[in-house]
């Protein structure tokens, strides 16, 4: 069950090697360099769009503007500063500083939550089907078979919308089960969970058609209500892209132990 990589693909992709010594994730660089945006117009495009997809988080119609009071509190949308503010109206009703004040609750219950896990790893890819839950469910049995097999690992499948996770740890048909402690993940092996949606399905075959808020809150009750218990790796597969769900799971792991990501690229 542990994966290497075949040799052709060495050359394309960031692969990670593990530490035994630190029994932690050390990235190393292939031949292969990602583009990066390096010039100034490039970095202040990404700061724009990084604070613009913050602000829709916290239930901001627009990036606060220079001396922002804060969508919260007594001078939220009502100082000279916040005139003309596209988020004047929900600030002074409280609707952005309750957004705001709801993710933070969240993150801190995820906090709680993931403190016994030791080291959260996030895969992630810019497309679908470049081998993201291959890759997830590999590491996860690797991790999980190192030192003899006592190495604690989770897999948490957060693709909402495809999930793989089932299918790929053998572990079709299974059900996740509540108990006072909160979701117990489905064991692929004993130092082996996994969490999916594909568990939650009355048919497998059935797609899951969800506006972004719905996937967004089952993707916190995950993070936030799935009783692990103590884990030396917890392996997040995400869904394809960068976009909403990321956002939000970024936010959510904001205490969590996150010891790194890695990208799945396709050569193209």
């Amino acid at each position: 069950r542990a994966f290497a990589w075949p040799p052709r693909w060495r050359a394309k992709c960031i692969d990670y090697s593990l530490d035994g010594s630190a029994g932690a994730l050390s990235r190393r660089r292939s031949a292969h360099r990602m583009g990066l945006p390096a010039g100034g117009a490039d970095r202040a495009a990404m700061s724009s769009s990084t604070a613009a997809e913050q602000a829709a988080a916290a239930g901001l119609a627009a990036p606060p503007p220079a001396h922002c009071p804060g969508p919260s509190g007594d001078e939220a949308g009502k100082t000279s500063a916040c005139a003309g503010c596209p988020n004047q109206a929900a600030c002074a009703s409280g609707a952005a500083g309750k957004a705001a004040s709801q993710l933070s609750g969240d993150a801190a219950a995820v906090a709680r939550r993931l403190s016994p896990v030791r080291h959260v790893v996030l895969v992630l890819s810019g497309k679908g089907g470049v081998g993201k839950s291959t890759f997830s469910s590999q590491l996860a049995w690797a991790l999980a078979e190192r030192d003899g097999g006592s190495r604690e690992v989770g897999l948490l499948d957060v693709d909402i919308c495809g999930p793989s996770a089932p299918r790929m740890t053998g572990l079709e048909r299974e059900e996740i089960h509540q108990s006072a402690e909160g979701w117990s993940p489905v064991y692929a092996a004993d130092n082996l969970g996994v969490v999916s949606i594909g568990f939650m399905l009355p048919n497998p075959d059935e797609a899951v058609v969800w506006r972004g808020p719905r996937k967004n809150a089952l993707i916190t009750q995950f993070l936030r209500d799935v009783h692990w218990g103590e884990l030396d790796y917890l392996v997040l597969d995400a869904p394809p892209g960068t976009s909403d769900e990321h956002i939000s799971v970024a936010q959510l792991l904001a205490g969590a132990r996150l010891a790194g990501a890695g990208i799945l690229t396709t050569p193209q």
